[in-house]
């Protein structure tokens, strides 16, 4: 009786420890409780929503033989889904690079996960999907929900209404033109010598400022310098140069004058030209020229260094011989003012006659009128005749682009990159074809080299923007008046600044006003609300369906007067 009586008692240990196995292969259910998510609700961050879970599995929970992975799921739209970063877990008996769990105290972790933005997201449901299994066996679990919604305010940022680069005309009303000859001199000389007088450049100086002068289109004067070598006594050297810058003189206003030329002539002499000579010094190939150029450093009085240059023998030799000749001169400058077209010109040639125009002056052309079309019949003249320069096609790309035909803007600027693959303007268009296409990374290499191209600071304030980095996006955007810039700075919480921004738009669209809005329902000011999101909605009906599940106006579905805005 006795062995029956120990056979039944250890046939009920038996039994409950396999009753108890049987009821720990079973994993329960989380709650809520057992998990936190940052940020609540959702928010997107550029056109990514990126989102922290911690989580806590309770004490005696993970079975010790246990695998547990948890995924993060945004449920949104009509049955859509996409799915995080999977983490995984094991219990006490398994082994494996996962996070192990005790048993008996349980555990606490971090999830991070990365969703790509969608506008649908809007209305959206994140959950938490469990896989657990115990020795292979699947432990079923239902998905558990853990927030509601995504704030999209980030994801208004649009490269469709970004400026694009345009190529700058190089055109100039004026542009000075410096014609200039050279009268040599003998040592301690100051006579004008034939030999002198009759080169070629002097021939071709004066027959240039005659031209310029007879022409009613140009402006000219003249202006002499004359100057003394630096060797030599200082008083012998003023005389000298002021007798050259004399003779010269009277000799060019002569010449003048036999030409019927009336113009002004400035002049002035140098008695020691001591700027001249460094300048022939460091240019030459003269032995211990630093040497030479140490003393002009070291010594600043004249005479001084004279004397030292001098006591260098073997130096001054060369300088005697190949240096100090060039300095025994008058320096004679024609001061050429040519004058181009007038607007007036410019535009009556392009409707009459526009192979009379240079490219420089069709491209400016093209900023003398508001017709967008007669831009582009300018830009489209320019890539047909002079197509290896890379603005005609750059510049009508952002005709394209502004008109949203982005295949064709793409072509354009491709062109423009063939004849100029390191145009600034050409890689700036086209990082914010590669931002369209989300293709940070090429934009943030494109618009690293188009540094000076203009509208660069809107393109890196909308890289910035994308990219999460809303402090250096107000700073890129700097006093831009865009919605773009206005959104940064909503970003960084200075409503009042993008609000002055808003305000500022040159031509404010229904995205103006419903950033507007934003501001508004973030400032607690429900008048301004409800008329902002009137004019956004007046502009594009499209607003009523975003407003509504816009959780930035969330606090408002109660209210009858902002719901029969939107119905």
């Amino acid at each position: 009786m006795k062995k029956i009586s120990r056979f039944l008692s250890l046939f009920v240990v038996i039994s409950v420890a396999i009753l108890a196995t049987s009821c720990s292969s079973k994993l329960k259910p989380l709650s809520q409780n057992n998990f936190n998510v940052t940020p609540t609700p959702l928010e997107t961050v550029g056109n990514q929503i990126p989102v922290t879970i911690s989580g806590t599995f309770p004490e005696k929970w993970f079975n010790k033989n246990a695998i547990v992975t948890i995924t993060p799921v945004l449920k949104y739209g009509n049955n859509q889904e996409i799915v995080g970063t999977p983490y995984s877990f094991q219990g006490d008996n398994i082994s494996g690079n996962r996070v192990t769990i005790s048993q008996s105290r349980g555990g606490n972790f971090t999830m991070n996960s990365t969703f790509p933005f969608e506008d649908a997201m809007r209305s959206s449901e994140l959950y938490l999907r469990f896989d657990g299994r115990i020795k292979n066996k699947r432990s079923a679990l239902p998905d558990l929900k853990v927030a509601d919604g995504v704030i999209a305010t980030s994801a208004l940022a649009s490269v469709t209404n970004t400026t694009p680069s345009v190529a700058p005309d190089g055109f100039q009303r004026i542009i000075q033109e410096a014609q200039e000859a050279n009268i040599m001199f003998l040592i301690e000389q100051a006579n004008l010598r034939q030999s002198e007088l009759n080169k070629s450049d002097l021939a071709a100086w004066k027959k240039r400022v005659e031209e310029a002068f007879n022409d009613p289109k140009q402006n000219v004067n003249v202006e002499v310098s004359a100057y003394a070598s630096p060797d030599g006594g200082l008083s012998l050297n003023e005389r000298l140069a002021a007798q050259r810058e004399k003779n010269t003189s009277n000799y060019l206003e002569s010449e003048l004058k036999r030409r019927n030329i009336d113009t002004e002539v400035f002049a002035h002499y140098t008695a020691e030209d001591w700027e001249g000579f460094r300048q022939l010094v460091e240019s030459s190939n003269l032995q211990d020229k630093q040497l030479i150029l140490r003393v002009l450093e070291m010594y600043p009085d004249s005479e001084t260094r004279e004397r030292e240059i001098k006591n260098i023998s073997y130096v001054f030799e060369d300088l005697a011989e190949t240096i100090l000749p060039q300095l025994r001169r008058s320096r004679i400058i024609a001061n050429i003012e040519i004058i181009g077209k007038s607007d007036e010109e410019i535009m009556t040639a392009w409707k009459n006659n526009p192979k009379e125009l240079s490219t420089d002056e069709l491209l400016y052309a093209s900023t003398l009128t508001d017709d967008e079309s007669v831009k582009e019949n300018i830009y489209q003249y320019v890539t047909a005749n002079f197509t290896n320069d890379y603005r005609g096609w750059n510049n009508i790309g952002t005709m394209y682009f502004k008109q949203g035909d982005y295949a064709k803007a793409e072509q354009a600027f491709n062109r423009a990159a063939q004849v100029s693959p390191n145009a600034p303007e050409v890689n700036m268009n086209k990082a914010l074809l590669a931002i369209l296409k989300n293709d940070l990374s090429t934009a943030n290499e494109l618009l690293g080299r188009s540094a000076g191209a203009a509208s660069l600071d809107e393109a890196m304030g909308l890289l910035n923007l994308l990219q999460g980095n809303y402090n250096q996006s107000v700073s890129a955007y700097g006093n831009n008046k865009t919605n773009n810039a206005a959104l940064a700075q909503l970003l960084v919480s200075d409503y009042n600044k993008a609000k002055q921004t808003l305000e500022s738009v040159e031509k404010p669209d229904a995205t103006t006003a419903y950033l507007l809005a934003v501001i508004a329902s973030r400032t607690n000011n429900f008048n301004d609300v409800v008329s902002n999101l009137r004019t956004a909605i007046g502009r594009d009906r499209t607003m009523v369906a975003q407003a509504l599940n816009d959780l930035e106006f969330a606090k408002y579905r109660t209210n009858n007067e902002f719901m029969s805005l939107l119905k």
